[in-house]
């Protein structure tokens, strides 16, 4: 039809191929469309084709795929439960391994630093406690030790800051507490001092250091005994008096302390129990007599004193020869001593009137009453008048002559001491003879 037309246009005949192109695509759509439809008419049975049969295959074999998983999930979870523990187990080793490491470091640096704070090496110590704090910075013996190191370098400052701050941790620490009293103690606060001293004796020490909790006593005494508190120091002394065994050194230590702190009876005592375990301490013995001496008791002094004298080694010491000669003077120019004689007495009541004659001469008291007298009288003109009968012979005819005597003498040694202050040779000796039988 188109060939028999020639003559047309040419954009007729494009327009006609459109045309055609057009419904031929939509004739072969309807085929296709009428071809399905008449194959899903037929039964079920007949429809098998290759389509199906493939996503049947398809989830066939999903649904095996999700079977084996199930099966295998089990073993899977307990391998990767192996694995996370096996790598839990190394880091913890790893950890370990290098806390140890570090510990150990420490551990070195610490052992050093002990050794040269023992040796006195107080600046190699700083630096090796410094050094083990890098690898445990909050350890407290490491801490306690290098504080003990700064107070022997004098860096007192630096030191109470980390003694501070370890009595924060532990404040019934009686190291602690030591160090910090002894640092407020040179700084001269007594009062913060005698507490952190109370603390430390009070305070729980380990075993086998009970001997700083003595030492911690022995210096709060010191300090008290410095600063004239002697009452509180004699309660600490006797406390620590019975807590203290027979070890000769320690009673000699506080019968010297008790001694300082004018309690003559209770340093006798500690001196006799040093005594006991070794009877040749010099220093011993001289103390024991020098607390009879003050104590009055004279023979028993010239004992302990001349025996110091014979034990020491190259002579006796400058005091105890001193308090030795005094003592022997006291025994020679009592007059009322036990186991003398009737003329040995009277001899040494005329000696003793002449020297308080002399000790008048050259310091005369004020006028003073006679008990039982009128009015008052001078105790030279007391003693003028008593001196003519002042003799051997006056004395024995009239034996109660020698304690109106002996009373002058003492009156005038006391008067004489208070004017002129403490007197020496035969008048100390009087004075001290009238204090034995003041009020006898």
């Amino acid at each position: 039809m188109l060939a028999a037309e020639p003559d047309r246009p040419f954009r007729y005949r494009a327009v006609e191929m459109q045309l055609l192109g057009s419904n031929t695509v939509a004739k072969r759509n309807e085929r296709r469309f009428a071809s399905r439809t008449a194959f899903l008419q037929f039964p079920d049975s007949m429809r098998t084709s290759s389509g199906l049969e493939h996503e049947e295959g398809m989830a066939s074999e999903r649904l095996g795929k999700y079977k084996l998983y199930l099966r295998q999930r089990p073993t899977m979870l307990i391998l990767l439960s192996i694995l996370v523990v096996v790598l839990f187990l190394a880091v913890t080793g790893l950890s370990k391994a290098y806390h140890a490491q570090r510990e150990s470091l420490g551990t070195r640096w610490f052992t050093r630093g002990v050794a040269d704070l023992n040796a006195q090496r107080y600046e190699a110590a700083v630096m090796d406690f410094r050094s083990a704090l890098l690898y445990s910075r909050d350890e407290y013996s490491y801490q306690l030790n290098l504080a003990e190191a700064l107070i022997g370098l004098k860096h007192t400052g630096e030191a109470s800051a980390y003694l501070l701050n370890l009595w924060d941790r532990e404040p019934e620490n009686g190291l602690v507490n030591l160090e910090l009293a002894r640092i407020a103690a040179q700084r001269g606060d007594t009062d913060q001092a005698v507490r952190y001293y109370h603390d430390a004796v009070y305070a729980a020490w380990p075993q086998g250091e009970e001997g700083k909790r003595r030492n911690a006593r022995l210096e709060l005494i010191d300090l008290l005994l410095q600063n004239k508190d002697v009452s509180d120091a004699q309660a600490e002394l006797i406390a620590l008096a019975a807590n203290v065994g027979g070890e000769p050194a320690q009673q000699e230590a506080i019968g010297n302390l008790f001694v300082r702190a004018g309690d003559y009876q209770h340093a006798l005592a500690a001196y006799h129990i040093a005594m006991r375990a070794d009877g040749h301490n010099a220093a011993v013995m001289a103390g024991a007599g020098y607390a009879a001496f003050q104590l009055g008791q004279y023979p028993l002094a010239e004992r302990y004193l001349r025996e110091a004298v014979a034990e020491s080694s190259g002579g006796a010491t400058q005091d105890s020869a001193h308090w030795l000669q005094i003592t022997q003077m006291v025994l020679r120019m009592d007059p009322f001593q036990r186991g003398i004689s009737t003329a040995e007495r009277n001899k040494i009541v005329v000696e003793g009137f002449t020297s308080a004659g002399e000790r008048l001469k050259n310091c005369a008291p004020p006028l003073t009453t006679t008990p039982g007298s009128g009015p008052p009288v001078s105790l030279s003109n007391e003693w003028a008048a008593m001196k003519p009968q002042i003799t051997p012979a006056g004395l024995r005819r009239d034996p109660d002559l020698s304690e109106k005597a002996m009373d002058l003498v003492f009156r005038i040694e006391r008067q004489t001491s208070i004017v002129c202050g403490t007197p020496t040779g035969n008048d100390l000796a009087l004075f001290l003879i009238a204090k034995v039988h003041e009020g006898s």
